[in-house]
């Protein structure tokens, strides 16, 4: 794990796009926030779960909409997720999930660094880095034609895996010592540790 905090380190030190996988738990979203403060970045860590956004609203999440776009939208527009993060990074999670009409649209800010509220024709640029996460195999969706291959190269410019706790049980110990202090505290507490078979 030092060695993935180190490349997380040296990420944060660029200004690339980045690809964070991992199975699910492993901590990737802790990792493009720790990538993102180490970064110097002024502006915003904004965070976008791709699979829990209804399909209909991905877009007016991403770019925001204008007054009127559709029945419902807020009065003055809203801004969206990009506007946000205008500065900073965008975090992109379970981006395996993102359907592929949103994909296009996604490379073709990605390649110009501006792009048009929902039911809007003033052009607004931004500044953003993407991190992505996902637990899938993105090569394979790639393969299998429900990934654009375009945007996985640039997304992939950085790519740092976070390995199971499975694969590396020397942490445990080192977790758990970690916890119990943190519960200690919550709780008011005084456990002192753990026996191995615990």
């Amino acid at each position: 794990i030092e060695k993935v905090k180190k490349e997380a380190y040296m990420a944060a030190q660029g200004f690339s796009n980045g690809l964070i996988t991992g199975e699910s738990g492993t901590g990737k979203e802790l990792f493009a926030e720790a990538i993102h403060e180490e970064s110097g970045r002024e502006g915003r860590f904004v965070k976008v779960n791709c699979a829990a956004i209804p399909i209909e609203l991905l877009e007016s999440e991403f770019f925001g909409d204008a007054e009127g776009a559709f029945t419902g939208a807020r009065k003055g527009g809203k801004p969206g997720k990009f506007e946000w993060a205008d500065g900073g990074t965008l975090f992109l999670d379970e981006i395996g999930d993102m359907p592929l009409a949103l994909q296009a649209k996604l490379l073709r800010v990605l390649q110009e660094p501006q792009f048009e509220r929902l039911g809007e024709t003033k052009t607004r640029e931004v500044d953003v880095r993407i991190i992505a996460a996902t637990n899938k195999d993105l090569r394979r969706l790639v393969e299998q034609g429900t990934f654009r291959e375009d945007l996985y190269y640039r997304i992939h410019v950085i790519h740092i895996h976070i390995p199971p706790l499975r694969e590396r049980l020397e942490d445990i110990p080192l977790l758990a010592e970690h916890f119990i202090k943190k519960l200690n505290h919550k709780m008011g507490k005084q456990v002192i540790g753990m026996t191995p078979q615990t």
